[in-house]
This record gives C-alpha cells, structure tokens and sequence, in this order.
C-alpha cells in the first residue's frame, strides 16, 4: 500500500497550510515558562524565510545543512527550510564534543551549520571558518550570519523535488566506532508520519508533547510528523523536567504524549499528587524496557493507556506497536504497523518458529519505509539491507498470533535513556589514555535509565591509572551520555583462545552480582 505517492515535505506542508491555516501547528514551552505558538500559516512563513535565506547563500538541492540546536521553533523551522530547497538536513546531537561535530559535519560535506549562541564556541573549535556558512540563532557574532536578519528574506525558489530525493542524514550510534549516517528520503520521512499518526491512533483535535530531543527519529516521527501529517498540533518542551512535567501537560492541554523509559520512572518517583490525574491525556506512547509493574502503576496512578512499540532510525521509526484497539498481550512489542512486514530468521537465514528465538528483521523498499542505506559506507549498507529486507541486529520471537517480543540485542550497543551508546566507540576512546593497555566496555542494568555504561580497564605496565582520570578522559572527547559512569580497574580481562576479549563473561559476572 503506498499512502505517499511521489510527494515532497514541501508538498505536505503546503497541504496542510491550505487546510489548517489559522490552526495552531507549534506550541513550544521554553525552560523559563514561555509558550510560544505559531498557526500553520506562521509556521508555513517562518519556513519560506529560512529556505529563502539559505538559498542567498548558496544552499540549494542536495546540499547538506547541519543544525546543533536542542528543542526550540528554530530547529523545526530549519528542518523544513532545508526540505524546501530539496537541501539534506543533518541534526546534531547537542551533547556532541568538538570532535564528535566534526565528524558530523566533515562525514556530511556539510556546507553549512546552524547553531545557538551556547555552542557556538563548540562550532568554532570543530569547524574552522572557511568550512561552511556559520548561522547563529539567538544571538550576533563577527564572522557569522544573524539568523533573524537571514531569515527576513522572502520569495524562495521552489526546485522540483520528488519523494526518492534525499530529505535528512540521520547518524545513529550502532557497533562500529564513528556513527553512521542514515539516509532518509522525503518519501521515509512522508510514510512515517503517516504511519505514526495511524498508529498511535490520532486526529486533528489531538495535541501531541514530547520532550524528546527533536535531533533524534522519534520525536521527529512519533510527535512532529504524525501530528503535521494528521493536521493536528505539536506541543514541544525545551527540556525535560519530571517535577513540572504534568503541570505543562495541564497548561498546553496536551492528549497524546510520548515518553521514553527514563523519563516514565522520573515520573513514578514524584511524589503522589492529587492532580496526578487532572490532564486531557488519552494515550501515551513509549518503547520498550519498561516491566509490567511500573506499566501498570503509571496506568493506574495517572490515568492514561499505555502504548509501547519497538522501532529504529533505519526504518524510520515504529516497526511494530500495541494495538490502539484489541488485545495487547503484555509484554509483546505489538504487531507489524501499517506497510510493515517482520520476520525472525534463525542464522541461517530461514524463518524461527513461533517463539524461538532470531534475529528481527523487517522487509520493505529502501528510500521509503526503509532507510535508503547508510551515507558513504556501502559495507554497512551492504551489511544490514538485504534484498528488500532491513536486518535490525536485534533479537526477538514471534507468538502463534504474529505479535512480535523483544529478547535481546544481537549489536555491541549500550541503551542509555533513550540514547544508543556504541561500547566500540568508547572503547576506542579510553584505549587513546596514555595509562589504558585495555579496555572493554558493556551495559548494565540501571533503574533509571534502562543502562549504565561500564568500563573495564587494564593499565598499562608501571602506570598509575585512577577511575577518575578513566571518566575526565572520556568526557573530554565524547558526549555526557557516551561516558562511563562505572569504572573497574583490573589486572587482565577475560580472552578466548584467540586473545579476543570475552565480554560475554564480564556480562555474566555483572548479572551475577546484580542477584547477590
């Protein structure tokens, strides 16, 4: 079923401005209390400014755009100012050290960034200036473009576009060290509004929140697009807060919200209120690692049905979720979504039996329910789509009525509240300390943020290594949710007959202390 045709963003857009003008599209809660709302026409203005101020500098169609912004109207009226010109955009995660945007940036060929006046020292430290056009939001510094005067400028021009052009570059931490890019085309970014809004069981009365940084896929899909595309609005908190959060539900009216595991326990651990159920909110999406117990304690203290899934960037989101309407069977990950086909294969390649155990795979067409591969890695890409099918590294099993259970993760990948940590990553990162001979590094369990990143170091003969000097290192070259916050010091770490770290062990020695 193709519920996309050859439509652009752009196109969307457009549509929606012409059926929802005067509607608001955009309330956004900034962290001092101030709500800002622009109606669909406003929105539709604001992005007409920016495309037409990236195109007097020279951005046009396949040109890569960086944005190093957190949650704020700017990121979102960038996004479709790129989209506009048939331009890439490629987010930054606002956590990224200087060394992490670099490669961000020199990864994309980007030829410009946008960012706010809190990091624009980062940006000039990871980019020189003759890299690219430097656009500061907020703010005005020699050397740099003035966002709010960019973004005066009116008339852009409209490039053919077509939904196969590419709309984002998406990196996405996963087993290799340096992130890879993921490409996502107009069509991916169009089917996944359209399935999220279907999904989740939305229409155009609803206000969707989130608190999810807009850089990452879901608060893209789950929140922005399936409201945009349902014509309903986008309600979007600047940050995070678990001791205001239902009182900014109250005040924006939201209905629909979408949360992730950290942020569900934040919630229980508030103290019981009496306004714990005095909200408009029906329905709450979430995903995984989320035990029955806390599951039925949030549905009973505050009132609201739960609705978990299990997606990821490379297939632009939700791949299967609890049915809106119909038996959920607890604790499944849900159904295939709408245009999804899963399967679980065993290693050699033929489908498990209902619940045995394989990897999860879901089949679709590249560069429209499935990613269109990686940017520059055709290894990766080669590696991970295989005829028509998007092996996702993770594994799970099938019950006899086809809802689908998560197992485990089959990628050296570490979920830090909502975050993917590659163990390579910070691997290769504590081996470059002058006193680290070793290292290993895995997850473990944490009650707040489903993991916590442990590393295991051996020092280097007649250095003194200190945990402290471990963590100062790593925090220096990667992003605050990347470093690790247990440090173990050891004489050898466990090997295999071929010397090669045995991490499966260290997980069973972690497991084993957790029951003690």
């Amino acid at each position: 079923m193709d519920i996309v045709g050859h439509r652009s963003l752009r196109d969307l857009l457009l549509e929606r401005e012409a059926r929802c003008a005067d509607k608001t599209f955009l309330t956004f809660v900034a962290a001092d209390g101030t709500h800002i709302s622009l109606s669909y026409a406003e929105f539709g203005a604001g992005v007409r400014g920016v495309a037409a101020g990236l195109a007097r500098l020279g951005v046009g169609k396949g040109d890569k755009v960086v944005v190093h912004l957190g949650n704020c109207p700017e990121f979102l009226l960038c996004w479709f100012g790129v989209a506009w010109l048939g331009a890439v955009l490629v987010p930054s995660n606002t956590a990224n050290t200087e060394r992490e945007l670099r490669h961000v940036a020199e990864h994309a060929e980007a030829v410009a960034v946008v960012t706010a006046a809190g990091y624009r020292e980062l940006v000039e430290r990871a980019l020189p200036p003759e890299a690219c056009h430097r656009i500061l939001v907020g703010g005005q510094h020699p050397g740099w473009v003035d966002f709010a005067e960019l973004t005066t400028a009116t008339d852009p021009p409209m490039p053919p576009l077509a939904s196969a052009d590419l709309a984002e570059l998406l990196f996405t931490s996963g087993t290799t060290a340096a992130p890879k890019a993921t490409m996502l085309t107009h069509a991916n970014c169009l089917f996944a509004g359209e399935r999220e809004w279907r999904t989740i069981g939305i229409d155009s009365s609803d206000r969707s929140l989130t608190a999810l940084p807009v850089f990452h896929v879901n608060a893209q899909t789950v929140t922005i697009l399936s409201a945009l595309t349902a014509g309903a609005t986008v309600v979007l908190l600047e940050e995070y807060s678990a001791s205001r959060f239902w009182e900014q539900v109250r005040d924006t009216g939201a209905t629909v919200l979408a949360l992730v595991a950290m942020q569900l326990r934040t919630l229980l651990a508030q103290p019981p209120a009496p306004t714990d159920r005095e909200h408009g909110v029906r329905r709450v999406m979430y995903a995984l690692n989320v035990p029955e117990r806390e599951k039925t304690e949030f549905e009973r203290r505050f009132g609201v049905e739960l609705i978990n899934g299990y997606g990821l960037s490379e297939a632009m989101t939700i791949v299967t979720a609890a049915p809106v309407h119909g038996e959920k069977r607890w604790p499944s990950i849900g159904l295939p979504a709408i245009d999804r086909r899963v399967r679980v294969v065993l290693p050699d390649g033929t489908d498990a039996a209902p619940g045995e155990v394989g990897e999860i795979v879901v089949g679709g067409e590249p560069g429209r329910n499935l990613m269109l591969g990686y940017y520059r890695d055709p290894a990766a890409t080669e590696a991970v789509l295989r005829e028509g099918w998007l092996y996702t590294g993770d594994n799970g099993y099938l019950d006899e009525h086809g809802y689908l259970y998560f197992f485990d993760r089959r990628k050296d990948v570490i979920k830090v509240a909502g975050e993917n940590v590659s163990a390579t990553e910070v691997e290769q990162v504590l081996c470059t300390h002058p006193a680290v001979a070793e290292a290993a590094v895995i997850g473990v369990p944490d009650s707040v943020r489903d993991e916590a990143v442990k590393a295991f170091v051996v020092p280097k003969p007649d250095c003194r290594l200190t945990e402290e000097s471990v963590v100062e290192h790593c925090a220096e070259r990667l992003a605050r949710f990347k470093v690790p916050t247990l440090v173990e010091i050891r004489e050898n770490l466990p090997k295999t007959s071929i010397g090669k770290i045995e991490k499966k062990l260290l997980r069973a020695e972690q497991a084993a202390e957790a029951v003690r």
